[in-house]
């Protein structure tokens, strides 16, 4: 790829940014609600990262906490108790990433769906392992990330446009 290659496509890439708005600006509600929510996510993975969230063991603490109050399913409660609770530094690790990676998504606009997709089930396992005055909030959460997963909220204000224009597919 020679630089005037690398040029021309940066240059469109900016062009199907701006041209999102013209094409499905009947969503630029939807897309700033997405950046919002993408801003929510970026701050609490940097607030668990710079925390104790990662050092100590606060995860399982969290679910052993909840645990017996807990409506989840029997399968997901085995599965908290016995694997999630023995081994919280790596999943502690994963729940940062996973947030750290769907609030970039969010707000960059680009590869909405799939990174909503996990964002739906770091929802539901926050309705389960959080208190009940976060519950209402993390339901919130979860409607509001179905909804961007089903809208494709990237397209517009973000670089799924661009994708999409050239590579029709679910993932845009």
């Amino acid at each position: 790829m020679t630089v005037s290659s690398g040029l021309r496509q940066t240059s469109s890439m900016i062009v199907a940014f701006f041209e999102s708005i013209k094409y499905v600006g009947h969503i630029v509600p939807v897309a700033i609600l997405r950046i919002f929510l993408g801003f929510h996510y970026l701050n609490e993975s940097l607030a668990k990262s710079r925390g104790e969230f990662l050092d100590q063991p606060r995860l399982a603490a969290q679910i052993e906490e909840w645990l017996p109050t807990t409506g989840a399913p029997e399968f997901y409660r085995n599965f908290l108790e016995n694997v999630v609770v023995l081994h919280w530094y790596p999943f502690a690790y994963l729940i940062v990433t996973i947030q750290l990676l769907v609030g970039i998504s969010l707000v960059v606009g680009f590869l909405v769906r799939p990174f909503t997709i996990l964002a739906i089930f770091l929802s539901l396992h926050y309705i389960y392992t959080t208190s009940p005055a976060e519950i209402l909030l993390n339901k919130t959460l979860l409607g509001t990330n179905i909804m961007l997963c089903w809208l494709g909220a990237g397209r517009c204000l973000g670089f799924d446009y661009f994708f999409f224009k050239r590579h029709r597919g679910i993932w845009w």
